[in-house]
């Protein structure tokens, strides 16, 4: 039975939190490149990042599950695993608080308990540490099961998003302006999720030299898959008669040229297309790591105290950036919001190199 600690591992998810105080803070200014901002209309670099997120959730919790399965039996195991995921939601519910604010009990009260659920749960609650326990929550009868078992309950998670949104899902989406996929959200981040499943299997079967081509290989096939699912749009929305041009549209990374619908890539929408594309992006970015930390013996210290307290990191990065934002405003120069992402990023790094140096680490 593996360790409890993979050095690939921890170096790609303090890759994916560093990527995360990027987006997270110089996306608000004006002079910041476009790949760096999350637009919901297309696949940018921000919105790689939170798909590492589910892929490393997926990864480590097949690991946790399985030790604790061999060590403890499979009703502690998964008791354990029950818990942590309901505790990742209750933290992430106070972290975002509820949709809704009422300024005297009278409007409280007039909404009674109906106007309560119609209105709290649409937006805000549900981001990156919501959803990852909600969906951690509808893996766990699979992740520690066969990899055909994975496989068909990612693939029936995908479908089941699609048919729902093709129903209805994508429009009141739209209209309700859900953040990452919203209530539904967790069918698709499903995919990146049990795509982690896969590469803990890779990684721990064999050495790291005979894992590393699978990988590149159903990362390629993966992100290949996703980018036909978007190219659907083309033959939805044609602009010209005939021609190449009605079966493709712009690669990942660019901005579309046609109306935007349920196959574009949206982390808004958290659409199939999306996390299909992601989890090949995250298998790919992973055998990066493999190749450079089982293989090479390649290290980044920054990684490391980035990787090892994830859940602390997320916490304080919303409060850094609130201590630093009100004096970088959003017209400011090139020069004037590297200077304060610096600072940002400096003080995080601080704090979390002094927990990892007094072996803090937040856990659930």
């Amino acid at each position: 039975m593996p360790g409890p600690r993979i050095e690939s591992m921890d170096q790609f998810r303090g890759y994916t939190m560093a990527g995360m105080f990027l987006v997270n803070f110089v996306g608000a200014f004006a002079v910041t490149h476009p790949l760096l901002k999350h637009h919901n209309t297309y696949h940018s670099y921000a919105d790689t990042i939170m798909p590492h997120f589910f892929f490393a959730v997926g990864f480590s919790l097949r690991l946790a599950l399985l030790r604790n399965i061999a060590a403890k039996g499979a009703g502690a195991a998964y008791r354990k695993a029950l818990i942590r995921c309901l505790l990742l939601v209750l933290v992430g519910l106070v972290v975002y608080h509820l949709d809704g604010r009422f300024k005297t009990f009278q409007d409280l009260a007039a909404g009674g308990w109906s106007g309560f659920l119609r209105t709290a749960f649409w937006r805000t609650p549900f981001q990156a540490l919501v959803h990852i326990g909600i969906t951690s929550l509808w893996v766990l009868p699979v992740i520690a099961r066969s990899a055909r078992l994975r496989i068909a309950f990612m693939i029936a998670s995908g479908a089941l998003h699609l048919a729902l949104s093709d129903a209805f899902w994508y429009q009141l989406l739209l209209e309700k302006r859900v953040i990452d996929g919203g209530p539904l959200g967790f069918l698709t981040w499903t995919i990146p999720t049990l795509a982690g499943s896969f590469a803990y299997d890779l990684v721990t079967r064999d050495e790291p030299r005979r894992a590393l081509r699978p990988l590149l290989q159903w990362g390629v096939l993966l992100a290949v898959f996703g980018y036909a699912l978007s190219c659907l749009n083309a033959v939805f929305n044609p602009i010209q008669p005939g021609g190449l041009a009605n079966w493709l549209v712009e690669p990942p990374f660019v901005p579309p040229s046609r109306p935007v619908d349920l196959w574009t890539m949206s982390q808004q929408a958290g659409s199939n297309s999306y996390l299909w594309f992601s989890a090949g992006f995250s298998l790919l970015v992973y055998a990066l790591f493999v190749w450079w930390t089982d293989l090479r013996g390649g290290k980044s210290s920054l990684f490391h105290v980035f990787g090892v307290n994830p859940l602390a990191g997320y916490i304080l990065h919303g409060m850094i950036g609130d201590a630093v934002r009100p004096y970088a405003p959003a017209d400011s120069p090139l020069y004037w919001a590297a200077f304060a992402f610096a600072v940002y990023f400096g003080i995080l790094w601080l704090f979390l190199w002094g927990l990892d140096r007094q072996r803090i680490y937040l856990r659930l």
